[in-house]
């Protein structure tokens, strides 16, 4: 009970934070806002083509863009997490009988919520846009608990990286070289069947692959196989992440 206390506690400071300054959630929102309008219109023909699993690019599209708002929202946990430990905040947190695994988990699952509150406002302007859901209630609660573990996934990667790294500057670089390549090495604007071979051979080792997939399959309401070994995918890497993320914070406090 006290990991739980200890980490609901911290995680309700970080949202006070966020809810006294929420014009930096919506300011995070402006990239993806921009990706879903201009490239659901510059390709808004591409279903034209033979193969093309969809009727609708802009339904195609959204899967795609949402993932995209966990990769860019939850990439830059790391950045705030040293720039606490380089204010002493973390120091003043240690010396206190907390958990230490609560200061790695109140801070993802703050970054997770933040990103689901940026994901509402995404898909009510992809539904505007003419995005449609045919998954029901089942897939608006399954997309959702996909958008979390993979803000999870990436807060703690991010996270990690930054007990390892130790300074921003080469976290950032990291963050920016990965977040771009990560998006379109899967199958969040294009079809997989229409990838050269070797980005399919990269787009099996992409967790955002698997997040995409996992969620235009939720949207579609095709609970199958395929969806099931996308959705297992996406929480083992939370899991992985979470459980690496916190043993690097607990051995450079150690250090």
């Amino acid at each position: 009970m006290s990991l739980i206390f200890d980490t609901w506690f911290q995680f309700a400071k970080y949202m006070k934070i966020t809810l006294r300054m929420p014009l930096w959630t919506l300011f995070g929102l402006i990239q993806p806002l921009i990706w879903l309008v201009i490239f659901g219109e510059l390709f808004r023909n591409m279903t034209q083509l033979g193969g093309f699993p969809a009727t609708s690019y802009i339904e195609f599209l959204t899967p795609g863009i949402l993932v995209m708002t966990v990769l860019f929202g939850s990439s830059w946990s790391g950045v705030s997490l040293l720039r606490e430990i380089n204010f002493g905040t973390v120091n003043k947190v240690l010396v206190t009988p907390v958990k230490r695994t609560s200061i790695v988990l109140s801070r993802v699952l703050h970054s997770a919520v933040t990103v689901i509150i940026q994901i509402i406002i995404i898909f009510t302007l992809a539904w505007f846009l003419g995005a449609k859901v045919h998954g029901g209630l089942a897939a608006f609660t399954t997309v959702t608990l996909l958008i979390l573990l993979l803000a999870v996934g990436f807060a703690a990667l991010s996270n990690g990286f930054a007990m390892k790294l130790k300074r921003e500057e080469p976290l950032v670089v990291i963050g920016n070289m990965l977040t771009l390549p990560l998006m379109f090495f899967s199958s969040a604007f294009i079809p997989q069947s229409f990838m050269p071979d070797w980005i399919k051979n990269l787009a099996v080792l992409n967790p955002v692959s698997y997040a995409v997939d996992a969620v235009r399959l939720s949207l579609n309401g095709e609970f199958t196989v395929p969806f099931l070994f996308s959705f297992f995918a996406v929480f083992f890497f939370a899991v992985l992440t979470m459980v690496w993320a916190t043993r690097m914070f607990i051995r450079q406090q150690e250090d």
